[in-house]
């Protein structure tokens, strides 16, 4: 699945249960949610998706560079 370009996994681990996973740079995400419905956790991971690109990001520029 795709959100905002950014790939993820939604897994159903048992029943209303699932569990996502995604990757910004070099970090994964990981988490999980209580619902029946797919569609209901698939938007959980995308709001979560949402916020994680919203947080500033560390561009390998050091700070004391002139």
């Amino acid at each position: 699945m795709n959100r905002r370009g950014i790939e993820f996994t939604l897994v159903q681990v048992e029943p209303g249960m699932w569990q996502w996973q995604f990757r910004i740079g070099s970090t994964v995400t990981t988490g999980k949610t209580k619902t029946k419905l797919k569609g209901m956790a698939a938007h959980r991971a995308h709001r979560r998706i949402d916020r994680e690109l919203r947080k500033p990001r560390d561009l390998g520029q050091s700070s004391d560079a002139p």
